[in-house]
């Protein structure tokens, strides 16, 4: 027997109703391939959600070196460990990413689950990689350094994993958020690796939010909200798991954690889409104004947003020469929107005052709004509005 819910409270089906507002806003934004900018977007919510999903296991790496992992790039300074943690986790999701542009075509089973272990973990061999733990487990939170939980016996992953993988194929009502919801509750519970048990999960979860089409995995993910929010995230596990493999415990307080986690996610990607948009437009003017090639906004945007500008990147978004490249950027330093550090071949080329002046002109107020508190202000706001009560 694995976690399960019938059916969601009818509360949860109206912030489902309003996390699918959301979604379908950012899926019309994201789509228009006119906008060169949400490739921007697109490449940084993709780093962030590597980031969220690895830094709460206590592997903690830079938007920077997240990026030169996204781009397939060596990262400016990490140790190998982290740094092999980081771009199996990369390759995991692309694998991800390209099973999500054939749905149809794909059922899930325990291969699939073991190869995508394969590619986080395959870094340390005393992980196994690829196969299933042996022996008993413990879940310790690497904030507070507790044991918090123990999984289930090892001779029980087979069957439990078997009923979890039935549940993924079979036809179901519930919504696919809620779903999705369950397979990351169900893995993680399961607990069935020795190690890399939670990047999985999270990584199910993004993968079964994909394959329904509810948006590009870089879009769909929840990741970065729990990297920002790994306190909430324990609790609510301990609260549901209690210590032990439970399954008779009832899940809805994870749910409603994760439709938060949605609600939230979405309006941040909302108003980064804006925000880019706004700065892309102030940046494409400082081309225009100096006459510079178009390309130019795409180093200045990098920049601007807190990241290192590199030859070699710039060169591949721009498909240049070295020596156009390095002309550009240079042009750009002269007229004081990059500043070079280093020498040579580890030059990179970091924003300026100015353009870091720029990029606050384009933010926009940040709201971290709980659903279900919105929608107890609309019953509570309704109440108030009766007959002979003003309009």
């Amino acid at each position: 027997m694995i976690y399960k819910v019938k059916s969601l409270p009818e509360d949860c089906l109206q912030v489902l109703r309003m996390i699918l507002e959301l979604r379908e806003k950012l899926r019309f934004a994201t789509s228009d391939a006119l906008n060169r900018w949400t490739g921007l977007l697109a490449r940084t919510s993709y780093a962030r959600a590597i980031m969220g999903s690895n830094t709460i296991e206590g592997i903690n790496v830079t938007l920077d070196q997240a990026m030169a992992a996204v781009n397939r790039e060596p990262p400016e300074k990490t140790s190998d460990e982290d740094w092999q943690a980081i771009w199996g986790y990369r390759e995991a999701m692309d694998y991800i990413i390209q099973l999500s542009k054939e749905p149809q075509s794909y059922n899930h089973n325990l291969g699939t689950l073991l190869s995508l272990h394969y590619m986080m973990m395959k870094y340390d061999l005393s992980k196994n990689p690829g196969r299933l733990r042996p022996g008993t487990i413990h879940i310790t939170n690497t904030g507070t350094n507790q044991i918090v939980y123990e999984g289930p016996p090892a001779e029980a992953l087979p069957a439990l994993l078997d009923e979890l993988i039935a549940s993924l194929n079979e036809n179901s009502e519930l919504p696919v958020i809620a779903r999705a919801a369950m397979a990351h509750l169900n893995l993680t519970m399961i607990h069935p690796f020795k190690d890399g048990n939670g990047r999985m999960a999270r990584a199910l979860q993004t993968m079964v939010l994909a394959l329904e089409g509810i948006l590009a995995p870089e879009f769909s993910s929840i990741e970065e909200y729990v990297g920002r929010n790994p306190q909430d995230y324990y609790a609510v596990l301990a609260q549901v798991g209690q210590g032990a493999w439970r399954p008779e415990n009832d899940p809805l307080p994870w749910i409603r954690f994760c439709l938060i986690a949605h609600y939230r996610q979405a309006q941040t990607l909302l108003r980064r889409y804006s925000e880019t948009s706004r700065l892309w437009h102030a940046l494409e003017d400082i081309a225009k104004k100096h006459r510079l090639n178009e390309r130019v906004v795409n180093a200045l945007a990098d920049a601007a947003i807190g990241l290192q500008v590199k030859n070699p990147t710039y060169r591949k978004q721009g498909d240049i020469s070295d020596q156009v490249a390095r002309n550009d950027l240079v042009r750009l330093s002269e007229l004081g929107y990059l500043t070079p550090k280093g020498e040579r071949r580890g030059r990179v080329y970091v924003a300026s005052k100015s353009l870091l002046q720029i990029h606050q002109q384009s933010l926009l107020p940040q709201e971290s709004l709980d659903p279900f508190e919105e929608l107890e202000d609309r019953e509570k706001s309704k109440q108030l509005k009766l007959p002979g009560m003003g309009r």
